[in-house]
């Protein structure tokens, strides 16, 4: 089981297809965190030790979100907009990889290709 924290740029169901796989998940809207800024949100999830999945391009520098120096995060970057599309892809994403994988990882999910960036071998 992971603890997820689901960005409020994205749909509140992906929390229902994460907790229908038995990960623990928690929203920023549940928290009441929605217009926090991204500093105050990330000091949440690291400080509860929380994987976090967004869609916010602001968490997508690896030099600020180094692998290895947090739980995990994924981005995701998809084509089309729209909550039916997104519900979709991630439901396939989740049933096709093995998401405990990343924990520690930057991951970027896209449309044509998912690019994992782990921990440095030596932390």
């Amino acid at each position: 089981m992971m603890r997820f924290k689901i960005d409020e740029c994205l749909p509140g169901e992906i929390a229902d297809l994460l907790r229908a796989k038995g990960h623990r998940v928690e929203t920023v809207k549940d928290e009441g965190l929605t217009g926090s800024p991204d500093s105050l949100i990330w000091k949440v999830v690291q400080s509860e030790e929380f994987f976090l999945i967004t869609s916010d391009l602001d968490f997508s520098d690896i030099r600020l979100f180094a692998p290895g120096t947090h739980n995990g995060l994924l981005l995701l970057r998809l084509s089309k907009e729209g909550k039916t599309h997104m519900l979709s892809y991630f439901g396939q994403l989740i049933s096709n990889f093995k998401i405990a994988d990343w924990e520690g990882c930057l991951v970027i999910a896209t449309d044509h290709k998912i690019r994992v960036k782990h921990p440095p071998e030596n932390l």
